[in-house]
């Protein structure tokens, strides 16, 4: 009976030693050690817990440094990779026309011959529309800048006296420090700057074009390539699907927004008509090209018509009418209509896309804000449909359809102790 009792022991301790681990429910629990048959030991492996947490640690880590080399790449990059989104972002915004214009029975190279340069047509008529009073605007810069210090005299002499009482302040503060030469770096001017930003924007949109272009001409061949890259009839589907809503976004943003500048720059032109300012289908246009810029746009239209009212007008309060009914409309269309838009069409809350431009105007200065929406929406798009991204995508939705707290606890009196 003792030997007996004895040769169980030690089989049993055999078969403790053989186990197989199993996780707690979520993952995230002590392993639990089980016998052959299953049953559970009581016996917690805490080197294999340790050996999980070590393995998440360490992912997260390249899960980051994964992150920031990414984020060095495109800024460094800038002058490769911007084309290459821009010609990809244009590719699936136009993609839907071209379809539309290939079940008629034209070639898809001639589809998206046709649709590019119609995009180009639509730009050069921008351009044409603003290049002659842009260019004299230019050249008169020297005097508008004297006007505008002459009629500003007594808000630049209080600006001035502030900088002189800051500076005895600080020197003050050095306690009488001998005098230490400094040597300044001459910085570009402002207009050399914004040429050589212009010159090299103009460059990558040319390059993003003829990629579009090319694209757009391959038809269904590179969609086949993507579905034909999963191995899984599931993430095929799920490919194919995330490449058409992103799209179908992608044209009704362009759509929808384009209306929505062509209304402002519409309604501005009026005010200004009406204002008796100078150019004022000029300055239409201009909030029309502007407002594709979020925020961005706006800030920008209104320090210009601000800087030509003072120069124009005898009254600067006057003056001051023409910069704040600038500034009214572009609140208007940017607190009301395009959040509206955006958040229906789009399902994208108002502080993703302002975090957005932030983020790519940093990266990339002004052709960063103007992908910033696109890019967010393929994001977006791409969050909906991948499962390990959702809570991320529902950060950046905008729907509003989720249940409030008084809802939750009406259903659950437990919370709402």
């Amino acid at each position: 009976m003792a030997g007996n009792l004895a040769r169980a022991a030690a089989l049993d301790t055999a078969t403790i030693e053989d186990v197989t681990a199993a996780t707690a429910r979520a993952g995230n629990g002590p392993v639990v050690l089980t016998d052959r048959l299953g049953k559970q030991t009581g016996q917690t492996d805490w080197a294999g817990m340790d050996t999980l947490d070590n393995i998440r640690t360490t992912n997260r880590l390249l899960a980051a440094m994964v992150t920031l080399m990414t984020l060095a790449a495109l800024y460094f990059a800038k002058d490769i990779v911007l084309p290459v989104v821009l010609g990809v972002l244009l590719a699936l915004t136009l993609g839907p026309w071209v379809r539309w214009l290939s079940q008629r029975g034209i070639p898809p190279s001639l589809a998206a011959s046709v649709t590019i340069l119609g995009l180009v047509a639509l730009i050069a008529a921008g351009v044409t529309l603003l290049g002659g009073s842009v260019a004299s605007w230019f050249d008169d810069i020297p005097r508008i800048t004297f006007e505008l210090r002459s009629k500003l005299r007594g808000f630049s002499e209080s600006v001035l006296a502030f900088q002189d009482a800051t500076k005895q302040v600080g020197e003050i503060a050095q306690g009488g420090a001998e005098d230490v030469d400094t040597v300044v770096m001459q910085q570009p001017g402002l207009l050399t700057t914004a040429v050589g930003n212009l010159t090299s924007f103009v460059t990558s949109l040319v390059v993003g074009l003829i990629l579009a272009l090319f694209l757009l001409a391959a038809g269904n061949m590179f969609y086949i390539k993507v579905v034909e890259s999963f191995s899984r009839f599931g993430d095929k589907k799920r490919a194919l699907t995330v490449i058409h809503e992103i799209e179908r976004r992608m044209s009704r943003y362009l759509v929808a927004i384009t209306f929505i500048n062509a209304a402002l720059g519409a309604g501005i032109a009026g005010v200004l008509f009406l204002l008796d300012m100078p150019f004022p289908f000029v300055w239409g246009v201009a909030a029309f090209c502007l407002n594709y810029l979020p925020f961005l746009g706006g800030i920008i239209g209104t320090l210009g018509v601000g800087a030509f009212a003072i120069v124009h007008f005898d009254s600067v309060y006057y003056a001051l009418l023409a910069p704040l009914a600038y500034q009214a409309l572009t609140a208007i269309e940017g607190q009301f209509v395009t959040p509206w838009f955006l958040g229906v069409r789009l399902q994208l809350n108002i502080v993703a896309v302002f975090l957005s431009v932030i983020f790519w105007t940093w990266l990339w200065g002004i052709p960063g804000a103007l992908l910033a929406v696109p890019i967010l929406v393929l994001i977006k798009v791409i969050c909906d449909h991948v499962p390990t991204l959702a809570t991320f995508g529902n950060f950046l939705s905008g729907r509003t359809d989720t249940p409030s707290t008084t809802d939750l606890a009406t259903k659950d009196p437990t919370l709402a102790r």
